[in-house]
């Protein structure tokens, strides 16, 4: 069967339009200019196919760039998929907590929570939080997650596929929508590298200091997993030979001088009665000697294994998150510095080594830029994905 000129026509203009939304759904609002740019069409023709999709409704009007622009001239109009066409879900499942945050199709935060449970609970009980977390969203936010698209999920630990199986099927027979389920850390990891200074990183080291110690790697643009789902796996590299016993069964891991949990016991064996990171903070404070002493034994530690790393991989940046780089800045500082040390025979191959720009909810927010799958970070990637939403 031919194709009339007709028919060409309608294909290229429906090919035109479905790579308009495409940006608009990767990239929040955007001026037309914006999007001519990112698709590689004229700005006569975005501005025939923006025209027809506000005529429609698919799109609308959100904002100008009045803020941002430089010199005279007319503001440019912001454009954003209409905001009701779609949600997004990413949920964070960590050891102590759950994140939860909803966001609309113009990319807008919609719902947003935290609920936390003890390190010892049990998936089931976690589950149960989480779920509850989302209802209670639901009721004070009015969002009904009529329009859920898909959920992106991270859990902590690495490579346990029936964890992953289990937790996707929960969640797609409860919304019936698509599932992917990954690693949290390296979700987090994801999330710096979008939200990086510069949008040039195409190569970043992330490791979260946190209850435990974890990592993501974004290599040659793209968010890496490796054969089995271990990549980034910095936190079980032994740190001190013969150290202290960590939870994976090895000795001086990374974890086991790091980790808030490590870091806290090395301060009260040292005489410092340090029980959560609000006495470490006050330690920090006024300057106590012996807190600073952990801090830069650890910052040590960490920054040998990433010295090592940075010398394998040649990262753009290295990214420290966790609660402890907040509060503990000389942490952060001794680990450049040992980093810097490391590389000090190229001295041009040492990456920015910088705080995490993102809260706690990093590991939410990657899980929901990790369903919009066509960014180029994520070429190739193969996380746990449930797409038949528990039917």
């Amino acid at each position: 069967m031919s194709t009339t000129p007709n028919g060409v026509h309608a294909l290229v203009r429906r090919s035109h339009e479905e790579r308009v939304l495409r940006v608009l759904r990767q990239n929040g609002a955007q001026s037309r200019n914006e999007i001519a740019a990112r698709v590689g069409l004229s700005r006569t023709t975005v501005s025939e196919i923006t025209s027809d999709l506000l005529g429609r409704g698919a799109i609308r009007v959100v904002d100008t760039d009045a803020v941002e622009r430089v010199g005279s001239g007319r503001p440019a109009e912001r454009l954003a998929l209409d905001p009701a066409s779609g949600q997004y879900m990413g949920v964070d499942f960590g050891h102590r907590r759950v994140n939860v945050l909803v966001a609309d199709a113009a990319h807008d935060i919609i719902a947003s929570g935290t609920a936390r449970y003890e390190e010892s609970a049990q998936w089931p009980e976690r589950l149960d939080a989480g779920l509850a977390l989302i209802d209670r969203l639901s009721a004070e936010t009015g969002v009904h997650y009529g329009a859920l698209q898909a959920i992106g999920i991270g859990v902590p630990g690495w490579g346990d596929r029936s964890r992953a199986d289990g937790v996707a099927e929960v969640f797609a027979e409860r919304f019936h929508a698509a599932v992917i389920v990954d690693n949290n850390v390296r979700f987090a990891g994801l999330a710096e590298a979008l939200h990086a200074q510069s949008d040039t990183v195409r190569n970043l080291i992330y490791l979260r200091l946190s209850v435990g110690v974890g990592g993501g790697l974004v290599v040659g643009g793209q968010l890496v997993r490796g054969s089995k789902g271990y990549a980034g796996e910095l936190g079980h590299v032994t740190a001190v030979p013969g150290g202290a016993r960590c939870r994976c069964g090895k000795r001086g891991c990374v974890e086991t001088v790091a980790s808030v949990p490590a870091i806290l016991g090395r301060c009260r064996e040292l005489g410092v009665p340090a029980d959560t990171l609000e006495d470490l903070k006050a330690a920090v404070e006024i300057a106590h000697p012996v807190v600073d002493q952990v801090l830069r034994e650890a910052g040590t530690a960490v920054g040998q294994v990433l010295g090592t790393a940075a010398m394998t991989l040649n990262p753009d940046e290295i990214v420290l998150g966790g609660e402890i780089i907040e509060i503990a800045p000389a942490l952060l500082r001794q680990v450049a510095d040992t980093v810097t040390y490391e590389l000090s025979w190229r001295t041009d191959a040492a990456p920015v080594i910088r705080p995490a720009l993102l809260s706690d909810d990093g590991g939410a927010r990657g899980a929901i830029a990790a369903l919009f799958h066509e960014s180029p970070l994520l070429a190739g990637y193969e996380a746990n994905v449930t797409t038949d939403g528990g039917r």
